[in-house]
């Protein structure tokens, strides 16, 4: 027997901007509970974007998440002794979830020194559908494209 679903939490927005999307960044963002630290790394980044680019910071993130959130994913499925590989639609929230996390994890990699660096051009690559992050979303469109034969294989 399956329990009831969790209940979806509302997030509170941040203080400069009054975007949850910036809280639940943040969240992301955020080690071993140093959450004030997290909002700074953010919010110098964003400040970073304007001066670079000359745009408004916060625009050109919302435009680099939008580049970065897959729409398809592959998921495994057994069928008759064979574990297919089927394509599906990802659930809007998970979507949001995914170009956050590839941002955050790609940015983490780079090779700069601080945080607020690595994290300021892995924005500004992404906002330019380049970096490693966008690669990701593409990477994992095309697996779904190649799995188009099994789209027939729904899962539950």
């Amino acid at each position: 027997m399956r329990r009831k679903q969790a209940t979806k939490r509302v997030l509170a927005p941040d203080y400069k901007y009054g975007d949850p999307l910036v809280t639940r960044f943040v969240n992301g963002l955020m080690e071993r509970g140093k959450k004030s630290l997290a909002f700074s790394i953010f919010y110098d980044t964003i400040e970073a974007l304007s001066y670079k680019t000359k745009e408004e910071g916060l625009e050109i993130w919302r435009k680099a998440l939008q580049n970065v959130t897959p729409t398809l994913e592959v998921k495994r499925r057994r069928v008759g002794g064979a574990t297919l590989q089927v394509p599906v639609e990802i659930r809007p929230d998970r979507r949001v979830f995914l170009g956050m996390k590839w941002l955050i994890a790609y940015a983490r990699s780079r090779g700069e020194k601080t945080m607020k660096e690595k994290l300021t051009n892995e924005i500004i690559a992404a906002a330019k559908e380049e970096g490693a992050a966008f690669k990701r979303k593409v990477d994992t469109h095309k697996m779904a494209s190649s799995s188009r034969a099994y789209s027939h294989f729904n899962l539950r």
